[in-house]
């Protein structure tokens, strides 16, 4: 049966080219439409559409305050359709806090190639969005930002010194941008350093890290190319480029650098934990969590077979259960768990020296 889509955009002509990129794709249908979420609250609420796409800037009620209000009555799988601003951008982020589980970019009109290019993107998302899992948020008022002093925040000489190089790296894709806000916020400010490739577009990755740094004890920034991953620091991968480690004198650095798409995805997950494995040896932490498809699988088989520990997020926990179960099939995996246990598995890990 075909993935049942509504879109509500305030546009006309958007809501018209987003009918005709769906065209001709027989795992999707169109279900409806809305020009704003008072005429699609309920429209949505009896057809109970599979996946959502939405727009955020509409006047009435904006999207993010929909996407709020739905979250907390009836979760849908919902797709962000943004402009990709620095401003729709920042938007978009927070309605992914609040529970989307995807974002493409609102189609420039008139462009040809753009639009076959926004279709290839529009049908991976919804399909991405059509197989999760979204649960039901209630919301809360925002929670103060760790302190981070500079004594916490700066590595501790000789309490980690058999752990001070033994960096952790972490790939996600769907449904990760609110794992790995669950996972860091529960780091202390002298963790191990951690690597992360998230699937993002490339607008997103350094407005996401900075969201993530103001809620953190660990100090998160997207990686530049030279950057050291060293204790209490968190790199995460720009939308654009790939990611690798590489070690010198006894640290580790990120390598950001472009190149074609692996696994169909620019950051990938195989690209980090490949180099890691040939850099980190066992002297490595992999994690993978949730997330559609197969990135990441057998970079983590590389470094299992290495002697590095390998975790995988557990199916119940998991957004898109694609990811994890991939590595788990192909032997990749020394422990499964539920996201509520990862942030104790890396301080485990850092504690064993």
């Amino acid at each position: 049966m075909a993935i049942q889509v509504f879109v509500v955009d305030d546009s006309a002509i958007v809501r018209q080219t987003l009918q005709h990129l769906l065209q001709g794709d027989p795992e999707i249908a169109l279900m409806g439409s809305a020009p704003n979420p008072l005429i699609a609250g309920p429209l949505i609420r009896k057809h109970k559409p599979d996946v959502l796409l939405l727009d955020i800037e509409m006047p009435g009620m904006d999207g993010l305050t929909f996407l709020r209000q739905l979250m907390e009555e009836s979760p849908i799988a919902t797709v962000i359709c943004s402009t990709l601003t620095t401003e729709g951008s920042k938007i978009a982020l927070e309605a992914m806090a609040a529970g989307a589980v995807g974002v493409v970019a609102k189609p420039r009109l008139g462009l040809k190639q753009f639009l076959e290019d926004s279709r290839r993107e529009l049908v991976t998302a919804l399909k991405a969005a059509a197989r999760s899992r979204p649960q039901v948020r209630r919301s809360l008022p925002p929670a103060a930002a760790p302190a981070r002093s500079a004594a916490a925040a700066a590595p501790v000489p000789g309490l980690h010194a058999l752990s001070m190089n033994k960096p952790v790296v972490i790939g996600s894709s769907t449904g990760g941008t609110q794992a790995l806000e669950q996972v860091l916020t529960a780091l202390p400010a002298d963790s191990p350093g951690i690597a992360i490739v998230q699937h993002m577009p490339e607008k997103f990755t350094a407005m996401y890290a900075t969201r993530l740094d103001g809620l953190c004890a660990v100090r998160v920034k997207e990686a530049k190319d030279g950057d050291r991953l060293e204790r209490g620091s968190v790199l995460i991968a720009p939308g654009g480029k790939h990611m690798q480690l590489r070690k010198a004198g006894g640290q580790y650095f990120a390598v950001v650098a472009d190149g074609p798409p692996v696994n169909r995805h620019k950051p990938a997950v195989d690209v980090l934990f490949r180099s890691t494995a040939e850099v980190a040896g066992k002297d490595v932490l992999a994690i993978i969590l949730t997330g559609m498809g197969d990135d990441g699988a057998r970079g983590m088989k590389q470094l299992h077979d290495g002697g590095a520990r390998t975790i995988a997020q557990d199916e119940a926990s998991c957004v898109v259960f694609g990811m994890p179960k991939e590595a788990i099939k192909i032997g990749a995996v020394d422990h499964v768990m539920p996201l509520d246990r990862v942030a104790e598995a890396i301080l485990q890990f850092d504690a064993r020296g």
